[in-house]
């Protein structure tokens, strides 16, 4: 999506992603090696009942469902962060994550005018409906100047 074809209060939704436990193994084991991400035995008897994915992992799910249904083909080139990152419940293998973006914003740089700014939040719900991720993001894009 272009820039110009967002606006407030717009929703997008994209998915479902299925997530292995091969997928959730390899991220954790990668990059989150905890024993509740990594150790199936271990994790049966911890407190979340069995393995778990990574928050970051999550995110990273989220990323690419933003992408594919909002992002690709943009003028998006960056973020300046997040202004919160929530993980309410957990993720497991054979979970169907479904992404709701919601845009919060969406104005030009007041100093800027070659920049768009995009404040929008994304959230993942599971295959029952549990919310698995809560976030809101900024969204930079690069524009042609003003006429």
């Amino acid at each position: 999506m272009k820039f110009a074809e967002f606006h407030a209060g717009q929703r997008i939704e994209a998915g479902p992603h299925r997530v292995t436990e091969v997928e959730l193994l390899s991220f954790a084991t990668a990059w989150d090696p905890q024993w509740f991400h990594t150790d199936a035995e271990a994790a049966a008897e911890g407190p979340f009942r069995g393995l778990i994915a990574s928050g970051w992992h999550t995110c990273g799910i989220a990323m690419q469902l933003v992408v594919g249904a909002a992002l690709a083909g943009s003028e998006s080139f960056a973020s300046p962060g997040l202004a919160y990152v929530r993980w309410p419940n957990p993720v497991r293998p054979d979970d169907e994550l479904k992404l709701v973006a919601e845009v919060i914003e969406v104005r030009r740089s007041d100093s800027k005018p070659r920049l768009g700014i995009l404040r929008w939040r994304w959230q993942l719900f599971n295959q029952r409906g549990l919310e698995v991720l809560d976030l809101e993001a900024t969204s930079l894009f690069r524009l042609n100047p003003v006429a």
